[in-house]
């Protein structure tokens, strides 16, 4: 077995999942600012401006994942990693400065774009460095911190929030300290991880893979070297070229519309598509009314959401130990068989009026289902399939149309809920994962233990 600079990799790896870090934060910090800010912008009657609030940085989040196809392909990945550094610094300290409600839009736009653009360059990047045999678990570093980052927003929000007293009315909420200035520090503290990520990405390479489509071949070796050794960089610089064989055609999203790209493409859509479509992000942005409805006030409904975050840092790591081992097709399978059995209880939950513990320990299960498997498991299978001519536009088209189902998604279950109520809402997510598991099952190759070129080679014909 050969032996690699495990240490090297790790460190290079950890600088980029950075990207990932923000992003959960960005992500989710919204969700306990949401009882706040809503308050200060008085828009607790208003679900349009309500959604779009909580929505409106999904826009940003399909911009920067189209950007991430153009820029990656001219720029590599590693400057891309260095504009969504700043875009998250930007975003932190303007959501946290504005009294308008138009420009906290524009600032979770700004930051929006940040997301898409680290979502699709981080696990790529640590897919191109990780060697074969350790990939998944290297390219899972990426769901780690996504993890780290919303658990992190969750604890942060919980000790910036002063207790809410019970039946506190929206004025009284306003005119306190968290509706007129707690909700902005919830936002101002991503500034730190933001700028400790934009000094820290000026000191990793970039990507061998990249630098040699790009014609720059002796630029690649000194970090295939480092990484592997001589032997094993001559190999991997062979391997490549072997898959670049046009390396001076352009790569562009014309490139995707070729027959021999068709079934790759349809599972890296589906499969990104599915992630958000399994509806377990609903949790994260809409905990407040999933909460509340199972009779919980606001103060036990930001410590409930700590208690979520936290298992779903415990079962990431799992996931982690798992995705090499089980093999990412096994645990697709098992997320999505299982997401399904858990909404159609949790469904019936809310049917029958449970609330209190019953319905946290079923959404607890639902949340450690999905982080040991859908939500890492997705992100390794897309940084893996996609072909090394195309794999900057395929990842993010695979990444835009993620984006658009999120989008799709938060803003629909208001309206969802308030048509099908908790209960209905849930079972139309047990009927998506239970339809997600046959495809699965069908279409969905192993790519445990494959270079990406053999993968290559098996889903391109």
């Amino acid at each position: 077995m050969k032996k690699f600079n495990s240490k090297y990799i790790l460190g290079i790896s950890m600088i980029s999942a950075l990207g990932g870090l923000l992003f959960g934060y960005d992500w989710v910090v919204i969700g306990g600012a949401k009882p706040f800010y809503e308050r200060f912008f008085e828009i607790t009657s208003n679900a349009g401006l309500q959604a779009w609030a909580m929505s409106s940085a999904l826009i940003g989040c399909i911009l920067g994942a189209v950007v991430s196809g153009m820029v990656s392909d001219k720029f590599g990945r590693k400057k891309p990693l260095l504009l969504a550094s700043v875009l998250f610094l930007v975003s932190a300290l303007g959501t946290g400065i504005v009294s308008d409600y138009n420009w906290f839009i524009f600032y979770r736009i700004v930051g929006g774009v940040g997301i898409g653009l680290a979502s699709a360059l981080s696990p790529m990047y640590i897919a191109e460095v990780a060697p074969t045999s350790i990939r998944g678990k290297f390219v899972s570093l990426n769901q780690l911190t996504i993890v780290i980052g919303i658990l992190a927003a969750q604890v942060i929000n919980l000790l910036i929030a002063e207790a809410v007293p019970a039946g506190a009315s929206d004025e009284m909420i306003r005119n306190s300290w968290n509706g007129q200035t707690g909700w902005r520090w919830m936002f101002w503290a991503e500034a730190v991880p933001a700028f400790i990520f934009m000094v820290a990405i000026l000191f990793i390479p970039e990507s061998p893979r990249w630098l040699m489509k790009a014609g720059m071949s002796g630029k690649a070796f000194p970090t295939l070297n480092k990484i592997g050794g001589e032997d094993y960089a001559r190999e991997e610089m062979k391997n490549i070229e072997a898959t670049l064989d046009d390396v001076s055609e352009k790569v562009d999203f014309r490139n995707l519309a070729k027959p021999m790209y068709a079934t790759v493409l349809l599972i890296g859509i589906y499969i990104a598509v599915f992630q958000q479509w399994s509806g377990l992000n609903t949790v994260f942005n809409y905990a407040e009314e999933i909460f509340s409805a199972a009779g919980y006030g606001v103060s036990d409904t930001l410590f409930n959401i700590v208690i979520t975050g936290s298992v779903n840092l415990i079962f990431t790591l799992v996931a982690m130990f798992t995705v090499d081992k089980w093999g990412r097709k096994k645990l697709m399978l098992f997320g999505s068989l299982g997401l399904a059995i858990n909404y159609l209880l949790l469904g019936s939950a809310y049917f029958f009026q449970l609330q209190g513990i019953a319905v946290l320990i079923l959404v607890l299960t639902a949340i450690a289902i999905y982080a040991m498997s859908l939500a890492p498991i997705v992100w390794v299978i897309l940084s893996e399939i996609f072909p090394n001519r195309i794999r900057g536009a395929a990842m993010a088209l695979a990444t835009f149309a993620l984006w658009v189902a999120c989008f799709i998604l938060t803003y629909t279950f208001p309206l969802l809920n308030e048509a099908l109520g908790a209960s209905g809402t849930f079972w139309v997510y047990a009927a998506i994962c239970t339809l997600s598991f046959v495809f699965i099952l069908l279409k969905l190759p192993e790519t445990k233990g494959k270079s990406l070129e053999e993968i290559e080679k098996e889903l391109v014909n």
